[in-house]
């Protein structure tokens, strides 16, 4: 039987945070067998602690935001649990110095290489997964998502963007540490060229740039340093869906089908794999 792992040695990574713009600093720590994923906020009195579950996400509308109170709140959790996920990291404790975490350059592969560089230890305590009872069906507008059982995590991904010159974009591929690596953790965030005055009017993505997103406008995608990977955006919606059913509390084996997903449908799928957990029905 697998047993539970958490990091071997304390990880750090500093950069921009993507909507505040602010600097921000991320350190992740060693936590104890059925600590889970923690994120504290170590710039607050208190340091008060969030959990990284999906009873605590307080908004899905450009990234994954979890909170315990008005103060008590971390923007943008997908890259880190994707690449804690992936990794079979099962605890840890996140320490954040601000309610954001670095974009870097807009992938979770700063994020792995650090975890890979802390090192991944075994700990004496079984490792639990999420498994399906039944099927689990998750429906609005144009996205849909298919969760069905298996022995292994597997996503089959579907999306479509307008302006988009490779459109739609579909990849299907079974989730392992090498797999993430090699395929899903590379892939950066991206945004179409006509929600960029919205965002902004938001006072969101001050801290966007080239640098760290793609921009899809007019049959093109612009990027710094060019694309990654000829489906670049497909592969970041399965690097989400990684990251978001993590907040289900534990490693997830199933195998998921998604056609146009985002962190709103992705954080309420993985509500419906706790509640499904916890009864026994979707």
């Amino acid at each position: 039987m697998e047993n539970q792992h958490t990091l071997k040695d304390s990880a750090f990574l500093s950069g921009i945070a993507l909507h505040t713009g602010a600097r921000a600093t991320l350190k992740i720590f060693p936590a104890p067998p059925n600590t889970g994923i923690i994120f504290r906020r170590i710039d607050l009195p208190g340091k008060p602690i969030i959990p990284g579950l999906a009873k605590c996400v307080v908004d899905a509308t450009r990234g994954t935001t979890i909170a315990v109170s008005k103060e008590a709140i971390v923007y943008t959790v997908e890259h880190i649990m994707s690449s804690l996920h992936a990794s079979g990291v099962d605890n840890a404790m996140v320490d954040m110095d601000g309610a954001e975490a670095p974009i870097v350059d807009g992938s979770a592969l700063p994020y792995l290489e650090m975890i890979i560089k802390a090192g991944i230890v075994e700990q004496d305590a079984p490792a639990r997964y999420w498994e399906a009872r039944e099927p689990i069906y998750i429906e609005g507008g144009e996205t849909k998502l298919v969760l069905i059982p298996s022995d292994e995590l597997k996503i089959s991904c579907l999306t479509s963007f307008e302006g988009s010159p490779i459109d739609p974009q579909y990849l299907s591929m079974t989730i392992t540490r090498e797999s993430f690596q090699e395929q899903i953790a590379p892939a950066r965030t991206f945004v179409k060229f006509s929600d960029l005055a919205q965002l902004l009017a938001m006072g969101l993505v001050k801290g966007g740039s080239l640098d760290n997103a793609a921009i899809i406008h007019d049959n093109a995608i612009i990027s710094k340093d060019g694309l990654r990977y000829r489906d670049e955006i497909v592969r970041h919606k399965i690097l989400d869906i990684i990251g978001d059913i993590f907040l289900c509390g534990c490693r997830v084996r199933a195998n998921i089908i998604a056609i146009k997903p985002g962190h709103y449908f992705n954080v309420q799928l993985a509500n419906a794999m706790i509640k499904q957990q916890l009864t026994g029905a979707s």
